[in-house]
């Protein structure tokens, strides 16, 4: 039962990943890369994305 436990953490872990992505700023390819990347390789893509994935949100201009 852990198993699918885990399994739905990673899922909702994912879908907001991709979520953050898709709205983020960043260039149409960045998005498909990083949405493919995460889609392909769940566990892995989440912990890259969230070390190195866009940031979503606006900057500030100074």
């Amino acid at each position: 039962m852990e198993y699918g436990i885990f399994g739905l953490i990673i899922l909702v872990l994912d879908i907001y990943a991709i979520y953050q992505t898709l709205t983020s700023g960043a260039s149409t390819l960045a998005k498909i890369v990083w949405t493919l990347a995460i889609l392909i390789l769940p566990v892995l893509g989440f912990i890259a994305w969230l070390v190195a994935g866009p940031r979503g949100g606006t900057r500030a201009h100074v």
